[in-house]
């Protein structure tokens, strides 16, 4: 598989990334329980498959379950062939109203979960720490980012990156020059991110790709959504008439569009099955899209992305 640079970072990435949520915890659509999960056993195995086939970039977190776990045993003796992306637990505390820690405890919170996530991925270095929490008063936290540049000066890591949900956010983070790597949600339906993506490009920001698949909507399992998703289901159909012999399924339009537009360092794939794996790879061996595709599928974004919300789906069962 094709390597790209990420951003001014130094470090070379496999251009999809296995993500690695489905592994550790009940995620997607279809998914209730771990009795839908694969066994530690199978999910390491996956995991060296993926590194086999060469995928050498791994995104993970302190709270997907035992993502971390199963990522360090299955690289304990391959340490330096992969890269791994992780975050620690969210600074926002969710009972009280999305609030900030008192700023004396955001560094100990940090250096607990960074502490963690060494020992469960059994490293002494972690390639991205990304912070979760991309929200305009952590970009520009000064606690936040000595601690993260602390990190990156004494060699605990080699980048610093975090996770935006809005463009604001995206384009903050961006122009701050304190963080390497932004990770981001953009797909055939939500390209509101664009701008972002293009101006990672001019600054030597590495762009990792979120949402590419929207939680299993823009593939074959996401032809029957509930029904006050009615118009996102017809939105989705638009672009069933770019398939053809050459573009064989929903999720290879969605996953070859985002392989097509220019700053994507990488993509996150979620994979939790063999058979995701290999359509992944499969996928990325058919190449890019032609440019006149693409600019056509620029045109198709689905014109209210502030609906495309699926913390908010979630919540409201619209996902079962």
């Amino acid at each position: 598989m094709d390597k790209s640079k990420l951003g001014k970072t130094g470090i070379e990435v496999s251009k999809i990334s296995f993500g690695t949520v489905a592994l550790g915890l009940p995620y997607g659509i279809g998914v209730k329980d771990q009795t839908d999960m694969l066994s530690e056993a199978d999910a390491t195995a996956l995991l060296r498959s993926a590194l086999d086939k060469g995928l050498n970039f791994y995104d993970t977190a302190l709270g997907y379950g035992k993502s971390e776990e199963l990522i360090g045993t299955a690289f304990k003796d391959c340490r330096g062939k992969v890269v791994i992306c992780t975050k620690p637990v969210h600074l926002y505390d969710s009972h009280s109203g999305h609030t900030m820690p008192h700023s004396s405890q955001i560094r100990p919170k940090l250096e607990e979960s960074f502490k963690q996530s060494l020992a469960k991925l059994k490293t002494d270095y972690i390639d991205i720490y990304m912070s979760h929490d991309g929200t305009e008063e952590v970009i520009e936290n000064d606690i936040v980012i000595d601690f993260y540049q602390h990190l990156k000066k004494n060699g605990a890591i080699r980048a610093t990156g975090i996770s935006v949900y809005t463009l604001p956010q995206a384009i903050k983070a961006i122009e701050t020059g304190k963080w390497d790597v932004v990770q981001l949600a953009f797909n055939l339906l939500d390209q509101s991110q664009l701008p972002a993506i293009e101006l990672a490009a001019k600054k030597g920001v590495g762009i990792v790709i979120r949402s590419v698949l929207f939680k299993g909507i823009l593939t074959e399992r996401g032809d029957n959504l509930h029904p006050t998703l009615k118009a996102v289901q017809d939105h989705r159909q638009k672009y069933l008439a770019f398939l053809n012999d050459d573009v064989k399924s929903l999720s290879d339009l969605a996953i070859r569009f985002v392989l097509s537009v220019n700053g994507v360092s990488s993509i996150l794939v979620g994979i939790d099955k063999q058979i995701y794996l290999d359509s992944a790879l499969a996928t990325f061996s058919q190449g890019i899209l032609d440019d006149k595709i693409v600019e056509k599928l620029k045109t198709l974004t689905y014109p209210e992305p502030e609906f495309l919300n699926l913390p908010k789906w979630d919540r409201m069962g619209w996902l079962k």
